[in-house]
């Protein structure tokens, strides 16, 4: 009972595991991603179709049954439902649930095991709890806004939701967790996770370096706080991004730039004294570089062995032989679009044992409505005449 994208996100990667996961969308509308667009996918007619790429996104694996829970006869489906899920996943507002009959309390009672996980943005607790959430919000009260964007420039979100993808992927982890607890106990649990919380978690050593030190970080553009030489240049016809993560590799780099007393220079000799003296040191290396053809700089970049490359749009993202290798365009059913499929970004891990399957194309609203009934249905006989 999740939408946007954190939930979303966090249910289509259990779903590449192997997890069955019914959507559960409003009556009428569905997911509010169904109409983030253009583009759109484009349907038999030609026409553009509801189904937008975002809602693409993150919405394979999936089954999808359309249900109104403000009628009691669609809350109990749902609580029917419940009875003979393992998990139970919602983004609502915090209690936004209880009214239905949905909060935890209600179906933890009628199923003890149920794994019931709660994605809101702030959590369920504190001042903000009953604030919603979005990425953009996270981003912004979460610092990592402040930290992103040129240093004279105004602070700038990362270009996608990634404090609500991060979000996901907590969720995911917190959940198999608290399965594993129940694999060896049998009991369910109540999981809190939010944007707000998860976007801070990933402030990583800027975070730290501020607890640390007390100096609040600065944006540095396309820098590195603590690494120097890591970050864009711009070559003769592009840019290319260099990242010197140790002095072995930053000797080379000066070598590669015919300048090999650069690393000789006590200001520089070492990372420490090359993030002290960065304001001296990039403007040198920049001159440097800026005259070199981009393919030069690549070449040579791997014949050094210093980690760097060219930086790719999305287009040379997707057609390089990288992707192609390791599946990371993914053909899909879809039965709305012209072509009866869509191309999608794919799961990046690789099992040896039990690979990820690609089931079922992201679904249109209500799709799957009438087959989950029937196995609500199934399930209630079931439990009536054991």
């Amino acid at each position: 009972m999740s939408r946007i994208l954190a939930g979303p996100f966090c249910t289509q990667l259990l779903g590449d595991y192997g997890a069955d996961v019914i959507k559960v969308e409003r009556a009428g509308g569905g997911d509010d991603t169904r109409s983030w667009g253009p583009p759109y996918v484009v349907g038999k007619d030609g026409k553009a179709t509801d189904e937008s790429a975002y809602y693409l996104a993150a919405n394979r694996n999936k089954r999808s049954i359309a249900i109104d829970i403000s009628d009691p006869e669609g809350a109990a489906t749902v609580r029917q439902l419940v009875r003979s899920s393992d998990v139970f996943i919602e983004n609502f507002k915090v209690g936004g649930l209880e009214k239905y009959g949905l909060g935890y309390d209600t179906l933890s009672a009628e199923n003890p095991s149920l794994i019931y996980c709660s994605i809101t943005g702030f959590g369920q607790t504190g001042p903000n709890a009953h604030r919603p959430g979005y990425d953009l919000l996270a981003q912004a009260f979460g610092g990592i806004m402040s930290l992103t964007g040129e240093p004279d420039g105004q602070p700038m979100k990362v270009a996608v939701g990634i404090a609500d993808v991060v979000c996901g992927l907590y969720a995911v982890t917190a959940i198999l967790a608290a399965a594993q607890h129940r694999a060896t106990t049998g009991e369910g649990q109540h999981i809190d996770i939010a944007l707000i919380d998860t976007q801070i978690s990933w402030l990583i050593n800027e975070g730290t370096n501020f607890l640390v030190s007390g100096e609040a970080p600065a944006r540095r553009g396309n820098q590195h706080p603590n690494i120097v030489p890591y970050q864009v240049f711009r070559a003769h016809d592009g840019h290319v991004v260099v990242a010197a993560g140790n002095d072995e590799q930053f000797r080379r780099l000066c070598q590669m730039l015919a300048r090999p007393d650069l690393a000789n220079d006590p200001r520089f000799q070492t990372n420490s004294a090359r993030v002290m003296n960065r304001e001296v040191l990039v403007p040198v290396l920049s001159r440097l570089i800026a005259p070199l053809e981009r393919s030069w700089l690549v070449e040579r970049l791997e014949e050094f062995g210093i980690p760097g490359g060219a930086i790719n749009a999305v287009p040379e993202v997707f057609e390089s032989e990288q992707v192609s290798a390791r599946d990371m365009r993914v053909q899909m059913p879809h039965s709305l679009a012209a072509s009866g499929h869509v191309d999608l970004i794919g799961n990046p891990v690789k099992f040896s044992r039990t690979p990820v399957a690609y089931r079922l194309g992201p679904p249109y609203c209500g799709e799957h409505t009438d087959e989950i009934l029937q196995e609500c249905l199934d399930d209630q006989n079931k439990y009536a005449n054991p």
